[in-house]
């Protein structure tokens, strides 16, 4: 593992009524992690964080967070079935500790990558951690037909009840839906009767979700343009599914120029971790002052 020092400043682009206007983000050390192919998310789990990416296979490696470093765990795992590529293109982990572990993909239908087909897992997510694939652990496929492009699940409370959220990629129509979690683990499809319970509209270029719990925030992980540039959106999440659009707490921009794919809060909201798909210089140290 290859360690890189970076400080670089953000630059706070709008802020919307709704508090945290002294809301800022640093990068304070940046980190080149091998072996993931192109990064694609972090997710944090009691403890741990869980990098995951698109090398020869779809993939999750497992990290320990020591001071401002990571250290890998010797602790990969294939997202494959009987050997065969599964999750190619992991775009997301709706992870709960009580409640279903789903994963996103989203599926390249043509050469020029103008045709996706957006497809939500749910899987045996400690048996996935006992035996290192998909082999008996892939608990049901689910098509998200009733998105517009890509998926990328997060689990979200509303009104005290979990939800699996996604959103979508593209610069047309885009929204952050809510699905329910007990009937998307027996669904085919997300257009199913009863599956998408509420929904807001959103803007462009979503890369990722991150629940801030206790806040009643959604962090909207994006681009400024398609595949590049980094912005961090912080939604007041009541209020949006109340409106129906998000409704924007702050928007912070950096200048960061690679595409930025993942971030997450490693169990205190003053310090986050974000990735991006960069072979080098991927996973950043953040600071966050609110």
């Amino acid at each position: 593992m290859k360690i890189i020092g970076m400080a670089i400043v953000c630059q706070c682009m709008m802020l919307l009524p709704g508090g945290h206007a002294n809301l800022k983000m640093q990068i304070d050390r940046v980190l080149t992690i091998d072996s993931l192919g192109a990064c694609q998310g972090v997710s944090y789990q009691e403890g741990r964080l869980f990098l995951y990416g698109d090398r020869e296979v779809g993939m999750i490696r497992e990290y320990a967070l020591s001071g401002d470093s990571l250290v890998y765990c010797n602790k990969e795992y294939r997202l494959t079935e009987a050997g065969a590529d599964v999750i190619n293109h992991p775009t997301g982990i709706a992870y709960n500790a009580h409640m279903p572990v789903f994963i996103g993909n989203s599926i390249r239908l043509d050469a020029a990558g103008t045709k996706w087909k957006a497809m939500i897992y749910c899987v045996n997510w400690k048996g996935l951690l006992t035996t290192g694939t998909l082999d008996g652990n892939l608990i049901n496929t689910i098509e998200d037909d009733a998105c517009i492009q890509g998926t990328r699940p997060e689990y979200v409370q509303y009104k005290g009840k979990w939800y699996v959220a996604t959103a979508d990629y593209g610069n047309k129509g885009n929204e952050v839906r809510l699905y329910d979690a007990a009937l998307l683990t027996k669904a085919k499809r997300t257009s199913e009767k009863g599956i998408m319970v509420k929904k807001f509209t959103c803007t462009p270029w979503v890369q990722n979700l991150h629940w801030i719990p206790g806040k009643n925030i959604l962090v909207l992980i994006q681009n400024q343009i398609e595949g590049r540039r980094w912005r961090f959106t912080y939604v007041d999440f009541i209020k949006s599914i109340a409106t129906g659009t998000q409704q924007v707490i702050k928007v912070i921009d950096t200048d960061s120029a690679d595409e930025l794919e993942g971030f997450t809060f490693p169990g205190s909201d003053t310090k986050g971790v974000a990735v991006s798909s960069s072979r080098k210089n991927n996973v950043n140290m953040m600071k966050i002052d609110w």
